[in-house]
Parts: structure tokens; C-alpha cells; sequence
């Protein structure tokens, strides 16, 4: 019992080496990356679709191992589908905001969880030359919960989440379609 016991002070009194900033300090990270987007619920042959998506995020250092983050980004979402026309696309564009706590469970390398509204900027279906614009029939905030992992190296911070879609996007429909998303970005952490 007493080797458990000094084990677990062990692990706790190193723990603080974990976060990269120090308590008490904000950073802001640019990032770039892509989506790879997807609708899910009553649908039926909806595919994967890439798209991009760019942002920034600010982070406040609350302890050494705890942080807060919050952002607002630039993101393709959507999907590909099949129609008699060949395949077609739902372009959905969305300024998403992210508010999210970060636990550095070791060093350099984040575990992420929070809550994530999205305002719509667009929505459309393209089949073949045919264009639609779908921005009346989409609902106008998204609320997903995003979960992610991050691994910092020099500044740099390779970001990876995932999106999970709460509300349904569609508008005056008995089916529920929800946006799923899986965005990586690589970002640049500036000290403040």
C-alpha cells in the first residue's frame, strides 16, 4: 500500500511538467488543415467530402495541466452523393466556434473535449452544371460537440477532432440529418 501510495504522489508531482505554457498566460494559434465531412442520420448514400478549413484559436493556461481554448474557423463541410446526373455535392459552409478544455495528459499531447456552435455562411447542392442554392431549407446554427487529441512540437500543433453533430440541419423535415466531421490542422503557437 505504501508503494501505491508513493507511486501516485510520483505521477502527481510530476504532472506539472506536462503543458507548455505557463500558468497564467494566453497564446493564439493560427491554424490551416482539412475536413473530411459527412452527413449523417436519414440519409442514405451520402459519402465522405474534403474540404478546407482555416481559423484561429485563442488559449489561456488555467493550470499545468488544464487550459481553455476558444476560436472561431472557416470550414467546408457538406457531402458527396449519387444522383442520375453523376455525382453531386451538398456544399455547406459554416463559421464554427469552438470552446474547448485541453487536459495535457503528457507531455506535449492534449486530450480535448467542449462544445461547438456553427453559423451557416452557405448552403448549396451541385449536380453535374446544375446548381442549387439550399441556404433556406438549412437550419442557420449548428451545435456539435467536438473531441480531439493535439500534439505540440517547437510551437507547432498538429490538431486532430473529431465533430459530432447534436442538432439537425435540415429545416421543416421528419428527418434528422446532422453534420459529422473529422478536421485535422496544423497550427502555430504565438506566445502573448
Amino acid at each position: 500500500m505504501k508503494k501505491l501510495l508513493i507511486m501516485a504522489a510520483f505521477a502527481l508531482s510530476s504532472a506539472g511538467v506536462f503543458a507548455q505554457q505557463a500558468v497564467g498566460t494566453w497564446s493564439v494559434i493560427p491554424k490551416v488543415g482539412m475536413t473530411i465531412a459527412n452527413l449523417s442520420g436519414d440519409t442514405e448514400n451520402a459519402k465522405a467530402k474534403v474540404g478546407l478549413i482555416a481559423g484561429a484559436e485563442a488559449e489561456y493556461q488555467i493550470t499545468d495541466m488544464i487550459s481553455l481554448t476558444g476560436g472561431a474557423f472557416y470550414a467546408k463541410q457538406g457531402a458527396k452523393f449519387d444522383t442520375a446526373l453523376g455525382e453531386g455535392k451538398y456544399n455547406l459552409d459554416y463559421v464554427n466556434i469552438p470552446i474547448l478544455c485541453n487536459f495535457y495528459v503528457a507531455k506535449n499531447f492534449a486530450v480535448k473535449l467542449g462544445a461547438q456552435f456553427g453559423i451557416k455562411t452557405s448552403a448549396e447542392v451541385k449536380s453535374g452544371k446544375l446548381t442549387i442554392d439550399d441556404g433556406d431549407d438549412v437550419e442557420a446554427v449548428d451545435l456539435a460537440i467536438p473531441v480531439g487529441l493535439s500534439y505540440e512540437y517547437q510551437n507547432f500543433v498538429l490538431d486532430a477532432r473529431y465533430n459530432w453533430g447534436l442538432t439537425k440541419i435540415n429545416k421543416d423535415s421528419e428527418f434528422k440529418i446532422r453534420n459529422s466531421v473529422f478536421q485535422i490542422t496544423l497550427g502555430y503557437k504565438i506566445p502573448l
